[in-house]
């Protein structure tokens, strides 16, 4: 990455380590298929990275009704405390 944007690598290193990112521990990253993906990428970061002047930006799922079966993370558990079971 240090490479590609011109900066050296402890700069690299140091934005990753301020933002918790951990790029080396990732097991999967899912991309979309969608042959314009390139481009819609590049319309959403940047409306994050330079908003109109007065502008909310807010993101939402597209497909908020269909249920992610491969899950890459832990559920959480849905109330605090210990997990009741059923016998």
């Amino acid at each position: 990455m240090a490479k590609a944007t011109g900066v050296s690598k402890a700069t690299v290193q140091r934005i990753w380590r301020d933002n918790g990112l951990k790029p080396h521990r990732m097991k999967s990253f899912k991309v979309s298929n969608d042959p314009r993906f390139s481009e819609k990428l590049v319309d959403v970061v940047g409306l994050y990275l330079n908003p109109p002047e007065h502008a909310l930006v807010l993101s939402c799922d597209e497909k908020s009704q269909i249920q992610a079966l491969d899950r890459t993370q832990k559920s959480l558990p849905l109330f605090p405390g210990p997990i009741s079971r059923a016998d």
